[in-house]
């Protein structure tokens, strides 16, 4: 979708498909999923997730002047890289 086609107004009778059950939906120009496409199907699993953070750290993140993503990624495996060197020194402390 682009910014040339998102103001056109629906030509779609949202009201009809509304009362439409199943038997009534035209499946024709549809193929069949059979046992062999999920066979072959890859799931798919975005490697992405959303962090609400607190309005005043959104700020400092945006002040920093870089994109605020890279940035808070750059924070937090910063400090998951620490933690992980950390844990792996006190496993090799004698006790």
């Amino acid at each position: 979708m682009n910014a040339n086609n998102t103001n056109k107004p629906s030509q779609t009778d949202w009201e009809r498909l509304a009362r439409m059950n199943d038997e009534e939906i035209d499946y024709s120009d549809i193929p069949p999923l059979t046992d062999e496409f999920f066979r072959k199907a890859t799931l798919f699993a975005p490697s992405q997730r959303a962090v609400i953070l607190d309005l005043d750290v959104f700020e400092w993140v945006e002040q920093q002047g870089k994109n605020p993503q890279t940035t808070v990624n750059a924070i937090i495996r910063t400090q998951m890289k620490r933690q992980t060197r950390q844990k792996k020194k006190l496993m090799r402390m004698p006790s």
